[in-house]
């Protein structure tokens, strides 16, 4: 896949999700049963992680097949996406 059709999904994951928390909004709203709200609140947590590992894998992906020429600045971009991985 390429980067324009990586970017194209990861936008569409994130309209998805957008349209969810707008789902959960109404359904607040409209005083649904909490244990539905959490279900919904927790499937849009699950597909933001899902998002970020994407956007992480792909940023690493990029590190190691475009090393710069310094590789003391290698290994600080490297261990800056470990960084974000671990982190999350």
């Amino acid at each position: 896949m390429d980067a324009l059709n990586d970017k194209k999904a990861i936008l569409n994951r994130l309209k998805r999700a957008e349209g969810q928390i707008r789902g959960i909004q109404n359904m607040i709203t409209e005083e649904h049963d909490c244990v539905d709200i959490i279900t919904q609140l927790s499937a849009v947590r699950s597909s933001i992680d899902r998002t970020m590992g994407l956007i992480m894998a792909e940023n690493l992906q990029n590190c190691l097949a475009n090393p710069v020429d310094d590789s003391t600045e290698q290994a600080a971009i490297l261990q800056k996406a470990i960084d974000m991985i671990v982190k999350k």
